[in-house]
């Protein structure tokens, strides 16, 4: 078996940490593993496959002998190194919004559109969290009937903000509990206790750039240029793994028994659906692992050719790490 030299770009952050447990948990076939970071982190360790690994500052110069480059950085970091990665070789798997709606770049869900792998100059982009899990869940039923239209509001875990947002609710519920105050540094408010309706600043007719990513992503995703979709984020205090509500809107009528059939079926897919024992997806269910929970599917009352459902998945794996090395997986095959 060909053995990969990889880079990950962010390796000190919360999915670089995350991608480098996973190449390990999925045995990706790495000859030579180098983890990135800022100056500050340089020289330092991290573990992978049970060895110390050092961390190399992140330059032009480092992605010489490259194969895959996972990037786990800021927007403005992939910008600044994605030239000296294509120039030295290397496949640019980014988790970042950089490249997303680039026309040139594909944006690939692995159970979606596998084949748009085919098609990259370099770069590859890694979707937005909950786009991911919320199109895992629903592009079966989009084989039965075109989806039209998507009506969608996100429960999103502070997990989402990085290491810091677990960290800041825990915080919060130790001050609280302990009737002293605690300024939020991570959220714009305190999260303990509350929910956010915002994620992202705005970008268009009140709708957050987080809003937005719905749409757009998703129509690149499962190719439907024309999708519509009305998107409200709201930040909850969850720890860990994303949960959407979805109202879809086909072109003809798909019963909930039939939704139910193909999604048990569907990949990524585990179908938690039975409101009489109470079962259907949650976040504690779902955190740490891959497969994305879909429940509570129903006829929507305010369309004929509408269903209602309710997914999670874990942010930090599927809506991120894991996806961008079942993308890595693809190169390699």
């Amino acid at each position: 078996m060909k053995l990969y030299t990889v880079a990950v770009l962010g390796a000190t952050g919360a999915v670089g940490q995350e991608m480098m447990k996973i190449l390990e948990e999925r045995n990706f076939p790495v000859g030579k593993l180098i983890p990135l970071a800022s100056a500050r982190s340089a020289g330092k360790t991290l573990k992978f496959k049970g060895e110390d690994v050092t961390i190399q500052e992140a330059c032009d110069t480092a992605f010489e002998g490259v194969d895959i480059v996972l990037g786990a950085a800021e927007n403005d970091i992939a910008q600044k190194f994605a030239p000296a990665i294509v120039k030295a070789g290397a496949v640019f798997v980014d988790n970042s919004s950089a490249f997303r709606l680039d026309p040139k770049v594909p944006l690939i869900v692995p159970e979606i559109n596998p084949e748009d792998v085919s098609w990259h100059n370099g770069i590859i982009s890694n979707p937005n969290c909950s786009t991911i899990i919320t199109v895992t869940a629903v592009n079966a039923l989009n084989q039965l009937s075109p989806i039209k239209a998507m009506t969608a509001s996100t429960y999103q875990a502070v997990s989402g903000a990085g290491a810091g947002g677990p960290i800041e609710l825990m915080n919060e519920v130790e001050a609280l509990r302990e009737g002293k105050t605690y300024e939020p540094k991570v959220f714009s408010h305190q999260i303990a206790y509350n929910l956010i309706p915002q994620i992202g600043g705005e970008q268009f007719e009140g709708y957050t750039s987080e809003e937005m990513k719905m749409q757009n992503e998703g129509r690149k995703i499962m190719h439907l240029p024309e999708l519509k979709v009305s998107c409200t984020c709201v930040r909850v205090p969850v720890v860990r793994s994303h949960s959407i509500s979805v109202s879809l809107h086909f072109d003809h009528k798909i019963t909930v028994a039939e939704a139910r059939e193909v999604l048990k079926h569907a990949p990524g897919v585990k179908l938690v659906d039975d409101l009489a024992k109470k079962e259907y997806p949650m976040p504690l269910d779902t955190s740490n692992q891959d497969i994305v929970f879909v429940g509570r599917i129903r006829p929507d009352l305010t369309d004929d050719n509408g269903l209602c459902l309710w997914c999670c998945g874990d942010q930090v794996r599927k809506g991120a790490a894991t996806n961008a090395i079942q993308i890595a997986e693809l190169l390699v095959k």
